[in-house]
């Protein structure tokens, strides 16, 4: 139950996200540079402050690492500009693709097979999510697939490197603060580029710290109860609940595609689920034959 809620929210999280970047950038508030430096930062901030309320002791093995921070740079910019020439259904579509390719491909490289129906799951939620999506799909331009696909793989890696945490607030909480030298250079190479407004700063500022800084954490913390395929599966659940937010905050109605497709995810990610029960539970009952 703790794993469930806290990939809920997570999910949650990430689907606020999208919506934030999507208003700022959308919206010409801020520029695709501008909310990434913002974004990083005040995702730091958030979490440097919080462990420092905690007053919890810092451990060598709880500070992050540079691989992680580069990802997490990596995913972030990468993010932002991509969104710059894409509209949201086709950066979300290009996004997951690449993030449950990278994710279940580095799993199945690593060693792990997977059951067949764990197989059929994961072609089921992808059918439902595409189902959702694609009357908005539009004809990506190059650069923004080439960018968004980037993201995708950065984002894949770093889940993957996340379920080894052994401190998920702390570790989050570093690979944020090692992004400033990243960011600096940013800085450094699109200042002339950078226009800012109290909207997009803000919206910056709630992405950075709210939606990706503690969302982020939580997505750590459920990572440590998930496999990489359910991880992989659960996250095509968050234009689903970016579509059911617009009908609870923006009074869009429940349609019939958004039930429909809704359904399918989740119908598929209960495969996954269960597909790796029955797995173990094989192998369990076949070690003790």
């Amino acid at each position: 139950m703790k794993t469930l809620l806290l990939t809920g929210c997570a999910l949650i999280a990430f689907a606020a996200n999208s919506v934030l970047c999507r208003l700022a950038l959308g919206g010409h508030l801020i520029d695709a540079s501008g909310f990434t430096i913002i974004r990083l930062l005040s995702g730091a901030t958030v979490l440097l402050l919080i462990i420092k309320a905690s007053s919890k002791k810092l451990t060598t093995a709880a500070k992050g690492s540079w691989s992680g921070s580069l990802l997490l740079f990596t995913y972030a910019v990468t993010f932002s500009f991509a969104y710059i020439t894409l509209d949201t259904a086709t950066g979300a579509l290009i996004l997951f693709v690449a993030v449950q390719i990278t994710m279940i491909l580095l799993s199945l490289l690593s060693g792990i097979r997977l059951h067949i129906s764990e197989w059929v799951g994961i072609s089921f939620a992808f059918i439902g999510f595409s189902y959702l999506i694609l009357p908005n799909v539009s004809t990506p331009s190059i650069t923004g697939f080439v960018l968004m696909t980037i993201a995708g793989i950065a984002w894949g890696i770093y889940s993957l490197q996340g379920r080894n945490s052994v401190n998920p607030l702390m570790n989050t909480a570093f690979n944020f603060y090692r992004c400033t030298p990243l960011l600096l250079i940013l800085l450094l190479a699109t200042i002339q580029q950078i226009h800012l407004s109290v909207e997009g700063v803000l919206l910056a500022m709630l992405s950075g710290g709210v939606a990706s800084g503690i969302g982020y954490t939580i997505w750590y913390m459920a990572l440590n109860g998930i496999s990489a395929t359910q991880a992989a599966a659960v996250q095509l659940l968050v234009p689903v609940i970016a579509a059911i937010g617009g009908v609870i905050f923006v009074s869009e109605p429940i349609t019939f595609r958004l039930t429909i497709s809704g359904a399918m995810i989740l119908g598929g990610i209960l495969l996954v689920v269960l597909g790796q029960h029955h797995f173990f539970q094989g192998k369990f009952r076949g070690h003790h034959n």
